[in-house]
Order: C-alpha cells, then sequence, then structure tokens
C-alpha cells in the first residue's frame, strides 16, 4: 500500500487548521464573557498525549463497531453487506494509520536517543 504525499499533506493542513480553530474556540469558551460557554478548565490547552488518546480511543471504537456489524450480518440480523464491508475498511485504515504514527514516533524517538549531547 503506498501513500501520496500530496494527499498526506493537505490531511495534515486540514487537521492542523482545525486544530487552530479550536484552540481560538477554547480560548472564548473560557474568555468569562457573557454568552461564552466553558469555564477555566476549557482553556487548558490539550497535550499531545490527550490527542493520542483520543485518537486510540475512536480507532478502537472503530474497530469495535465493524467488529459489531460483522457479527451481526453473520446472524442474519442485517442484510447490508456494503455497510459491513465499509465499516471492516475504514477500521482497517484507522489501524495502518495507527500503525504508521507508531513507526514515525519510534522512528523519532530512536533518533533522539542517537544525538550526540
Amino acid at each position: 500500500m503506498t501513500i501520496d504525499a500530496s494527499r498526506l499533506m493537505a490531511m495534515r493542513s486540514a487537521i492542523l487548521e482545525q486544530n487552530s480553530a479550536l484552540q481560538r474556540a477554547a480560548g472564548l469558551a473560557g474568555s468569562g464573557q457573557p454568552g461564552t460557554i466553558g469555564g477555566p478548565e476549557a482553556t487548558r490547552p490539550g497535550g499531545f498525549g490527550d490527542a493520542l488518546q483520543t485518537a486510540l480511543r475512536q480507532v478502537n471504537e472503530s474497530q469495535a463497531r465493524a467488529s459489531a456489524m460483522t457479527e451481526a450480518y453473520e446472524r442474519g440480523e442485517t442484510t447490508d453487506i456494503a455497510a459491513v464491508m465499509l465499516s471492516r475498511q475504514q477500521a482497517s485504515l484507522g489501524f495502518e494509520a495507527t500503525l504508521q504514527v507508531r513507526n514515525r514516533l519510534l522512528t523519532a524517538y530512536k533518533d533522539i536517543m542517537s544525538m550526540p549531547v
């Protein structure tokens, strides 16, 4: 399976844009101005670990949903094979993306650890 670099960079740009929009929204939410939602907790920035945990949770939920749909199809409760296959493919792609992120993180860690002090 090959990954198109231009598509990957476009997805990265979209994620960064969404992240900055969320940060701006969080800044407004915790400002204490009338008509805004949130409080001091809303202004706390989420760290990399939080983002990674959320992504892993979403991948896990996707895999559980695909598994449940497959089991329902096998029991004869649903006949929409296209939805089942689409769900399985989405779960597979999410898992593959997670593996790629893990591999990149391990490579970055090894690179940092091998740097001379």
